[in-house]
């Protein structure tokens, strides 16, 4: 039976449709969705655990929307919460292990990054469950909840409105590590620009990823900031005015050589990923001109409420425009500066995607 996911709270206009408070999504088979935090607290034994990537938990992305979603969990829900932040790679493992050893019901797993080690886990403690964050696996393992994103359908508007916003007639776009979850991001950004230029006879180039060869710019990591300072500051040089990094932490570099594009007189804008990054990364809301949104901590509540009612389930939750998993956030103070016009035809991309009309792919878009 496949999974119909659908968000409870209708979404308006397409510049507000990523809010913080999304309803709860439906997670596990075809029931329905889980009413996370109703009822109220109440004391527990129950408890959740969460282990980050090397960015840590105020990476102001992915990592942070999932632990802020298992902090709501304990809030709600009435759960305790134990958490253990990783300052590399080789930090997994141990991590891993020491949420065994607490004796953790659920342990959240967040990034691509830890698949191998949440595998390991998971093999070795069988009556405990997971659930990790931005991976799935070929082989279905039966304590394992992937929380996936097709992020190239909310990237794919991402793109359409840089290029209708640019001035310069080129936009750019950088990953941190090239793995899938980075990709399919500028995969469906690469795809919204070409959108665009056919609708418009118009030819915006994109700087920094050609999808058909599937190259492009990476730092090679998602910690250091002053290399995506650099990165971007190359793609400004080739012309780009707006920027889109998939980099974790590393955006922040991207940040930093866009507000000093700014104070040099330079009409520049950020597009965040993730989280969305007016409010999360507000040091450069003057920049921003959307976010590609994947909201992860909607997801985390959820899944936590399903397993502590005894309702786990292996099946992966896949976050679409459809079910309002993925989104692009509002664009804030660059309202005036996206045309009605394009915020129409936006609205009916969304449509046209989630009806089915309009696929948009990418090498890495999840299976549904």
């Amino acid at each position: 039976m496949k999974q119909s996911l659908r968000a409870t709270l209708k979404r308006g206009s397409f510049a507000g449709v990523a809010t913080a408070g999304a309803a709860a999504l439906l997670l596990s088979g075809c029931g329905a969705a889980p009413e996370a935090g109703s009822g109220g607290p109440t004391t527990s034994d129950y408890l959740a655990c969460i282990v980050s990537d090397s960015g840590g938990f105020d990476d102001q992305s992915f990592n942070q929307s999932s632990y802020e979603g298992l902090k709501k969990a304990e809030k709600d829900l009435g759960i305790q919460l134990k958490s253990a932040e990783s300052k590399a790679n080789s930090d997994f493992e141990t991590n891993l292990n020491g949420m065994m050893s607490a004796g953790c019901k659920l342990t959240v797993t967040v990034g691509f990054l830890l698949g191998d080690a949440t595998k390991k886990a998971a093999t070795d403690n069988k009556d405990s469950h997971f659930a990790i964050v931005d991976f799935s696996y070929k082989e279905p393992i039966a304590n394992v909840k992937p929380v996936i994103y097709d992020t190239a359908q909310a990237a794919y508007l991402a793109g359409y409105a840089a290029a209708a916003t640019s001035k310069t007639g080129k936009v750019g776009t950088f990953g941190g590590i090239k793995i899938p979850t980075v990709t399919i991001f500028m995969d469906g950004f690469y795809d919204g620009v070409q959108a665009y230029n056919k609708a418009k006879g118009k030819n915006v180039q994109v700087v920094g990823w050609d999808k058909a060869s599937q190259n492009g710019s990476f730092t090679g990591d998602f910690e250091k900031q002053d290399t995506g300072k650099q990165v971007t500051k190359n793609l400004l040089d080739q012309g780009a005015d707006i920027v889109m990094p998939v980099a974790g932490p590393v955006g922040k570099g991207a940040g930093a050589a866009l507000k000093e594009a700014k104070a040099a007189g330079k009409d520049v804008k950020l597009i965040w990923v993730d989280s969305d990054g007016y409010l999360t990364a507000p040091e450069y809301k003057d920049l921003m001109l959307t976010s590609v949104v994947k909201q992860m901590g909607e997801a985390v509540e959820a899944i936590v409420k399903d397993d502590k009612d005894g309702k786990f389930s292996n099946e992966p939750y896949v976050g679409t425009l459809a079910n309002d998993g993925v989104a692009i956030a509002p664009f804030h103070d660059f309202d005036s500066a996206v045309s009605a016009e394009t915020k129409s035809e936006l609205d009916a991309l969304k449509a046209d995607i989630i009806s089915g009309k309009l696929k948009v792919e990418s090498v890495n878009s999840p299976k549904q």
